[in-house]
């Protein structure tokens, strides 16, 4: 990976491939779940529309829905989050607040890879 220039000048090279590994590591395991998922859910089978089931079970197969339909959505929330990381690394704008726009916490980005606002700001929006 070539060293881009951009908001993410004050890391160094390895910390920046560290974040960068991070994420496509989660990104795999992600896309992984939301494939897991997408099979298990009851009304991935088609042939349930013709099996006459009783209604318990019917019952049951749309909360199962329900609750997978849920789960995926909140990965691909954050496969959305770690995809738009990782375009921000590509295009050297990795780091920045996108509230006030200064250099998000390296230490930040290290526990939270995704983190799209730095401390001072992200208290604020928790504030409010």
């Amino acid at each position: 990976m070539a060293q881009k220039k951009g908001a993410y000048m004050n890391f160094s090279k390895p910390e920046l491939a560290e974040i960068e590994t991070k994420l496509q590591d989660e990104l795999a395991r992600v896309e992984k779940q939301i494939t897991e998922l997408t099979a298990q859910d009851p009304f991935s089978d088609t042939s349930r529309l013709n099996d006459n089931a009783a209604s318990d079970t019917e019952a049951n197969e749309e909360m199962d829905h329900e609750r997978f339909e849920a789960m995926i959505k909140q990965l691909k929330d954050k496969q959305a989050s770690i995809n738009k990381a990782l375009e921000k690394i590509n295009q050297g704008k990795y780091g920045l607040c996108e509230s006030c726009g200064k250099p998000i916490e390296i230490a930040r980005l290290k526990a939270v890879p995704t983190a799209t606002l730095c401390m001072t700001c992200e208290a604020k929006r928790q504030k409010s």
